[in-house]
C-alpha cells in the first residue's frame, strides 16, 4: 500500500482574532514618538498622527483602533513613555491586533526593550510593522532584523549623547552656566535667561545663613519656617534638615557655579551619580548677582565643619553639637577635654538640672574628677564674667582695638588675586595638553592643589572677617550697655561667648572677640 501524503499549509494567524470564519478585520493602533518638546519636531509629531490615521484607514481589510503618541520623550527606555506603555497593556488585554510604527528608533532605541516587548506581543499573535525598515515582527526574518536594526538604533542614541556631552563641556569650558530656576530658591530669570534675584526668596536664604550663624540647628531653622508659613522652592509646607544644608552648602549663592556636580554613567537608564573626580569639573567665579556675602558663606563653611568635628565620649566618636541651649556644644571640661552635657539630676529625691562633663556621665571607671556645677551656678559665672568687662570698659576696649588691628595686619586678600591669575595659566596649559596624557595629568594634579590653597586662603580670611566682626559686636556690646547684667540673657551669650571651661577651682569664659576672662567657682 502507498503511503498518501498530503501537506496541510499552516494558517497564518494574526493578532486576537483566531476565529477563521469570522473573517474579521484586523484592529490596528499606530505608536507615534518625538523626542523633544520643540516647535519643529511637535509638527513632526502631528504629521506622524495624521499620516498612520489615514495609512490605516485607507486599507480595508484593516479597523482603525486608535494612535497612541508620547510627545517630547526620550525613547531610549520606555519607563516614562505613558501611551507606549498603555499600548502594550491594551494589546495584551485583546483589543489590538498590529501595531504600525515610522521606525525602530521611534519604537525604542534600546536593543533589549525593542527585543521585548516584539517577543511580549509575538506571544500573542500581534505583529509589529516599521514603516521605514519593511519589516514585519511575524516574519520568519524579521526577529534578525530587528535584532541589527535595534542595535544599530541603540548605537545612535549612545552615539547622540555623547554629542550632547561634547556640547555641555563647550558651554561648560565656556563658563555656560544653564540652572533650573523652577526649584531654585532665591532666584528667578530674566527675559534672556540670566539669574536674577527674586528679592523675597532671597530674603528667606539670607535668613537661613544668619540663623545658621547664630547657632541655630538646621532643624530648628526649619521649625521656624514652617511656623512662619514659608514653603520651600518645590512648594512643599515641610523642611528637612536636608534642604537647608543643601542651601547652606550652595556656592550658587556667592554668585559662583560648580557645573557637572554629577554626570550620567549610562546612557540607557539615564542614571546619574556623584562626580568625584571621575569627569571633569568646571568653577564659575561671579557668575551672576551674589545673595550671600563671600566672607559669611565662607563662615557657615567653617562652623559647618567645627559642627561635624565636635566629638565626646568614649573614643570621641559621636557627634553631639545641640543648639538647643546656649551653652550646649561650648562647655568643656578643663580635665579631660571632653564636653558638658546638660543633664536632670536627681540627687536623693532633690531634682535639679545640672552640667556634667561626659566622660563621667558615661561608662564605668572613668578618670575624670572634673566638678558637676548647678545650671543657675553655670549662668551667673558666665553673666559674672560679661560684668567684668562691663565694670573695666575702658582696658577691654583697648584691648579689642588691639586684636582689631592685629586681625587686619593677618589678612591676605592679594593672595587669592594671585591664585586666580595661577589657575588661570594652568587652565590655559590643561586645554593645550589634553591630547598628551602625562603632562595633562600634571597640570590637572596642580590646579587641584592650587584651588585646595585658594579655598584655605578664603576661608583663613573669612575666619578673620569673623573675628573682626565678633570684636566689634563686643566693643559695641560695651559702649551701649550702660549698667551691669542682672540676669542671664540666652541671646547675648550666644553672641558673646565663644567657649566655656570648667576647671576644678575656677571656670575660664572666652569671647568670640578674643578676650578671655577667669571666675573664681
Amino acid at each position: 500500500m502507498n503511503k498518501s501524503v498530503t501537506v496541510i499549509p499552516a494558517r497564518r494567524r494574526v493578532g486576537n482574532n483566531v476565529k477563521k470564519e469570522d473573517k474579521q478585520k484586523l484592529r490596528v493602533a499606530a505608536y507615534c514618538r518625538v523626542s523633544t518638546d520643540s516647535d519643529e519636531q511637535a509638527t513632526s509629531y502631528e504629521a506622524q498622527i495624521e499620516h498612520y490615521t489615514n495609512f490605516i484607514q485607507k486599507n480595508e481589510e484593516w479597523e482603525f483602533a486608535k494612535i497612541f503618541a508620547d510627545d517630547g520623550i526620550s525613547g531610549t527606555n520606555t519607563k516614562k513613555r505613558e501611551e507606549f506603555n498603555r499600548m502594550i497593556e491594551e494589546c495584551m488585554a485583546g483589543n489590538i491586533d498590529m501595531i504600525i510604527t515610522k521606525s525602530i528608533s521611534r519604537f525604542a532605541r534600546n536593543t533589549l526593550d525593542c527585543l521585548k516587548y516584539i517577543r511580549l506581543l509575538k506571544e500573542k499573535n500581534i505583529p509589529v510593522y516599521f514603516e521605514k525598515e519593511n519589516i514585519n515582527s511575524l516574519d520568519s526574518k524579521g526577529e534578525i532584523l530587528l535584532t541589527i536594526m535595534a542595535s544599530l538604533a541603540q548605537q545612535e542614541s549612545e552615539s547622540l549623547s555623547k554629542n550632547v556631552k561634547l556640547g555641555l563641556q563647550f558651554r561648560y569650558q565656556n563658563g555656560e552656566v544653564q540652572v533650573n530656576h523652577n526649584r531654585f530658591m532665591g532666584y528667578t530669570k530674566d527675559e534672556e535667561g540670566h539669574l536674577i534675584i527674586e528679592p523675597t526668596e532671597a530674603e528667606i536664604i539670607k535668613r537661613i545663613y544668619l540663623e545658621y550663624l547664630q547657632g541655630s540647628s538646621l532643624k530648628q531653622i526649619g521649625e521656624g519656617l514652617e511656623s512662619d508659613g514659608i514653603l520651600t522652592a518645590a512648594g512643599k509646607a515641610k523642611w528637612r534638615p536636608e534642604t537647608i544644608k543643601k542651601i547652606l552648602k550652595n556656592e550658587k549663592y556667592i554668585g559662583d557655579a560648580l557645573l557637572q556636580k554629577t554626570y550620567t554613567v549610562d546612557v540607557l537608564t539615564k542614571k546619574r551619580v556623584k562626580n568625584n573626580g571621575i569627569v571633569p569639573q568646571y568653577y564659575v567665579e561671579n557668575n551672576h548677582e551674589a545673595i550671600i556675602p563671600r566672607e559669611l558663606y565662607m563662615q557657615v563653611q567653617e562652623e559647618m565643619v567645627r559642627r561635624g568635628n565636635i566629638r565626646s565620649g568614649k573614643g570621641r566618636k559621636k557627634r553631639v553639637y545641640s543648639s538647643k541651649y546656649a551653652l550646649s556644644s561650648i562647655v568643656y571640661c578643663g580635665e579631660c577635654g571632653d564636653i558638658y552635657r546638660r543633664v536632670h539630676w536627681n540627687n536623693r529625691g532633690c531634682k535639679s538640672i545640672v552640667w556634667r562633663c561626659v566622660s563621667r556621665l558615661e561608662g564605668k571607671g572613668a578618670t575624670c574628677n572634673s566638678p558637676t556645677i548647678k545650671e543657675e551656678v553655670l549662668q551667673q559665672i558666665v553673666v559674672d564674667a560679661i560684668n567684668q568687662t562691663l565694670s573695666s570698659k575702658d582696658d577691654f576696649l583697648s584691648t579689642l582695638q588691639d586684636n582689631i588691628d592685629r586681625v587686619i595686619s593677618e589678612a591676605d586678600h592679594g593672595a587669592t588675586a594671585d591664585m586666580d591669575a595661577k589657575l588661570k595659566d594652568l587652565q590655559n596649559e590643561l586645554l593645550r595638553l589634553a591630547n598628551g596624557k602625562a603632562d595633562y595629568e600634571g597640570v590637572a594634579e596642580e590646579i587641584y592643589r592650587v584651588r585646595e590653597l585658594k579655598q584655605k586662603t578664603l576661608i583663613a580670611n573669612a575666619e578673620r572677617e569673623e573675628k573682626r566682626q565678633r570684636i566689634d559686636e563686643m566693643a559695641q556690646f560695651l559702649k551701649e550697655q550702660p549698667y551691669e547684667l542682672e540676669e542671664y540673657d540666652e541671646q547675648l551669650v550666644r553672641t558673646l561667648v565663644e567657649k566655656v571651661t570648667i576647671h576644678e577651682e575656677k571656670i575660664s569664659i572666652e569671647f568670640k572677640s578674643g578676650v578671655e576672662v577667669n571666675v573664681e567657682m
